[in-house]
């Protein structure tokens, strides 16, 4: 039998008006400890999001997706978020908040391969 390790995830939603709690899943964020794993995977339907709400603002939705990236994988230029150990910036990505882009709660699972698990949720939950 295969090792299998504990992993964490969360859902990365789009949520236009918050005050309206509609939301669309857009991405995924998984952070397994033990294999040193930390990603996210989305995908920006532009037209669905706009038929879901023509209040969003596109290049601004763009730009936060990318500081999650650069915070997601430590990147030099994610400013002081990125250069946190990798479950503190798995937290801080995935912590409550009440903006346009935000994460689901924090579900725990099982794993042998993160990636595998990664690319599995992601066509589940989002695609």
């Amino acid at each position: 039998m295969h090792n299998r390790t504990l992993f964490e995830y969360a859902v990365i939603r789009v949520m236009p008006r918050v005050e309206r709690e509609e939301f669309l899943n857009i991405g995924i964020i998984l952070y397994c400890a033990k294999q040193k794993y930390l990603k996210m995977l989305y995908i920006l339907d532009e037209q669905r999001l706009q038929a879901f709400s023509d209040y969003l603002d596109m290049n601004e939705l763009k730009e936060h997706l990318c500081s999650f990236e650069r915070i997601c994988s430590g990147d030099a230029d994610g400013g002081p978020i990125a250069k946190l150990d990798m479950p503190s910036r798995f937290r801080w990505l995935s912590a409550t908040r009440s903006t346009v882009l935000q994460t689901s709660k924090v579900h725990p699972g099982l794993c042998v391969d993160a990636e595998e698990t990664t690319n599995r949720l992601f066509s589940q939950l989002v695609l």
